[in-house]
């Protein structure tokens, strides 16, 4: 299929569109430079960690130092918290962060943080996690406290303010999602600052990916009580491999007013995001061995192999304070998602590389709704101080699910190391209605949260006490005929309990302890199960912690030891059947630190030591082994430096180990560990008489071009091979 006209009229138009823009401005530049130039001074400036900020609302924690870092983020319904208030482990990464780093997608952001492990999922394109070890699927991360509503598979940074990390269960603050039981990624969408915005973007990375982007805010009325927040992006051109072709269209439009005691917002979003010819994943189901890995720059996918996935959502927050010290709150939100796809990977079947290439035809839509409401306040008994907040939460999520497949004995052969074109091969299976799915799944969850964190001692010693009533429901459906798929029905209810302490002998100091319970869907049976696609049981979890967390004013960090218990399923070897047989317990030291211990030198680094093993097996089978894809020990560690003699010049570096991993339950299958180096340099100059400024990038992804298998999914069926080395280009103009 020849799309070379479609393929770059829309950059054509989109640029287009960005010039015209930049050029309307001007005009109204000229009208406010004194304004302008007053406030762009203003958002260089260091802010303070301990600047005035009034938790528990969706006034977000503010920005350490430079700004790359906040200390805190959201917690659910208890709304954005510092870090050193709450028995919980929370951190921020900004849209600074994201600029400065050339960011393009959630996984771009997170890799800066050891207790957080990037994947690709599922034989498709998917950007997975692991926190803590265990999986969280992209779908389920929350956006603004709102679970299901994210773009499905893979997220763009360009309509992002925040990327916050939940380490640990949270099922008190979030409820259920289908995975996420070593934390939650939250994402707070862009809003309109106090300082005007208007920025054009250009970048370019290897082979070809030329990308646009406007960034547009604005604040009006007497009090700047209305602000307009706009996004555009489009970026296409192939990625490091050849012939994976990749574009993103993207568009945000962000509403709020902030009133004396009236606060809501409203935040609307689109994207779509296309892959041809781009690399899957390669099935090692069929062997006992872990192949060598092939040149970073060959492509061993085929042409005819795609997906589209085309999102719309939107989200509505609103806060209404009753008196000085109670406040109402609610929010709601939802998505729309469909996906279609030929999807495609080699299934290894020898040492030499040989494989079998198939075919899966996908058509999914899905639908998710989500929303809270509740009320929080401040009160005291005698000498004890409380923060007491009584909330209700609830997720609907529906998917329609239609697939053809090809016929094993007939896919083509092709080599993972001298791949050639092969005919797409005939689908010779179907499950539903191709063009007209029917619903395959239904989950719904809702629960009721109260929580106080009572203080005493001028709030030195703090105790949190929560519980959440949480019922779930997990329903499958024949994609055949719509029928209810009555093996695979699963209602479970129950109190979940989480308790902390946190005690701050000094201002700077904060020791902390918690457990907490997590009520979840078990995870989806893999494909080459008997029971493939349906969802197994309910899964509760178990979490102790306990640690310290510090904020000297230039550096901060925290240290935290843990142990989670969740069931997990595991497929029986005669049966062939997927179930919650067997434990994952996880036990592990995170070590996160960040500042400037020196100035014009910024550091971000953390490390992550996991003891993790497969307990209360089936009939005792892999008992005592490693989980799949857990690796003992995660590093990473990022430094800024301000090159002196030449203003605004800054060099930046960040290294990336992962530890072997396992890539089955019985531990005869490794990946072997690996390390990345990035290097970059930026360059910040300002123009027209320091009124406009202008940002230049350049960075090296893997500068060594290290060849490696990054991680493995699916139960062990796929691996993916890591990025090659990549060149990343990209200037901003603010005018």
């Amino acid at each position: 299929m020849n799309n070379s006209n479609k393929t770059y009229t829309p950059l054509r138009k989109t640029l287009l569109a960005l010039a015209i823009g930049a050029a309307a401005h001007t005009v109204q530049a000229a009208t406010t430079e004194a304004n302008t130039t007053q406030t762009k001074e203003e958002t260089i400036v260091v802010q303070s960690a301990n600047s005035d900020f009034k938790p528990g609302g969706s006034e977000l924690v503010p920005a350490y130092l430079d700004g790359q870092v906040a200390h805190g983020g959201r917690l659910g319904v208890l709304g954005e918290q510092k870090a050193m208030d709450v028995p919980f482990n929370v951190i921020g990464y900004t849209s600074k962060l994201v600029q400065d780093q050339q960011a393009k997608t959630v996984a771009d952001v997170v890799s800066n943080d050891a207790g957080v492990q990037v994947g690709q999922g599922y034989g498709n394109f998917a950007e997975t996690y692991r926190i803590r070890g265990f999986e969280l699927d992209g779908d389920d991360m929350m956006m603004g406290g709102l679970a299901g509503i994210v773009p499905r598979q893979v997220v763009d940074t360009q309509m992002l303010e925040r990327v916050e990390i939940f380490k640990g269960s949270n099922a008190l603050m979030n409820g259920s999602a289908s995975s996420g039981v070593g934390g939650m990624i939250n994402l707070e969408p862009k809003h309109a600052e106090d300082a005007p915005i208007t920025r054009v973007g250009v970048d370019y990375s290897t082979r070809s990916q030329l990308g646009g982007a406007l960034d547009l805010g604005r604040r009006y009325g007497d009090n700047n009580q209305f602000g307009v927040r706009m996004n555009l992006l489009h970026r296409e051109g192939d990625a490091t491999v050849k012939d994976d072709h990749r574009r993103t269209t993207a568009a945000s439009l962000g509403l709020d007013y902030r009133g004396d005691r009236f606060r809501s917002s409203l935040d609307l979003g689109y994207q779509k995001k296309t892959f041809h010819g781009g690399e899957m994943g390669v099935n090692i189901s069929a062997v006992d061995f872990i192949p060598s890995v092939p040149d970073t720059r060959k492509n061993y996918s085929q042409q005819w192999a795609y997906s589209d996935i085309e999102n719309e959502y939107g989200l509505a927050r609103a806060e209404y304070d009753l008196t000085d010290d109670w406040t109402a709150y609610a929010a709601f939100g939802g998505q729309h998602a469909h996906e279609m796809g030929t999807y495609g990977a080699p299934k290894l079947y020898n040492d030499q590389g040989d494989a079998t290439f198939s075919r899966l035809d996908t058509n999914r839509i899905s639908d998710s709704w989500s929303g809270m409401g509740g009320v929080r306040g401040n009160f005291d008994t005698g000498f004890i101080s409380h923060k007491v907040n009584l909330g209700y939460s609830a997720n609907i999520k529906r998917e329609n699910i239609a697939w053809r497949m090809s016929d094993s004995a007939t896919n083509p052969t092709v080599n993972l190391y001298n791949s050639a074109a092969v005919t797409k091969p005939d689908n010779a299976s179907f499950g539903g209605n191709y063009f007209d799915p029917l619903t395959t799944a239904r989950y719904r969850s809702q629960g009721y949260t109260l929580s106080d964190t009572l203080g005493v001692l001028d709030d030195t010693l703090l105790f949190t006490a929560g519980t959440r009533y949480q019922k779930l429901w997990v329903r499958n459906y024949s994609n055949a005929t719509g029928a209810e798929t009555t093996t695979a029905r699963y209602t479970q209810q129950r109190w979940m309990p989480t308790y902390g302490i946190v005690y701050k002998p000094w201002e700077t100091v904060s020791f902390y302890a918690n457990h907490t319970e997590a009520l979840q869907p078990g995870s989806v049976a893999p494909k080459t199960a008997a029971n493939k696609y349906e969802s197994v049981g309910i899964a509760h979890s178990k979490q102790n912690e306990v640690g310290v967390k510090t904020d000297f004013g230039r550096i901060g960090g925290t240290l935290a030891l843990f142990d989670i218990k969740k069931p997990v399923g595991i497929q029986d070897s005669t049966t062939n059947i997927y179930a919650l047989d067997g434990e994952q317990r996880n036990r592990g030291v995170e070590l996160n630190v960040f500042g400037e211990p020196v100035l014009g030198l910024r550091l971000n680094g953390s490390a992550t030591w996991l003891d993790a093993e497969l307990t209360k097996t089936k009939d005792g089978i892999n008992q005592g082994n490693r989980p799949i894809g857990v690796a003992k020990f995660y590093g990473v560690l990022g430094a800024e430096y301000d090159i002196k003699p030449i203003d605004g010049l800054t060099a930046t570096a960040r290294v990336n180990y992962t530890g072997s991993q396992y890539a089955n339950n019985a531990n005869t299958k490794k990946l072997d560990s690996y390390t990345t180096l990035d290097l970059g340099m930026r360059y910040r100059m300002h123009l027209n008489a320091e009124k406009n400024e202008m940002v230049w990038r350049v960075g090296v992804d893997n500068v060594t071009n290290e060849k490696y298998w990054a991680s493995v999914e699916d139960n062990g069926t796929y691996i993916y091979q890591g990025e090659a080395r990549a060149l990343k280009v990209s200037m901003s103009y603010d005018f």
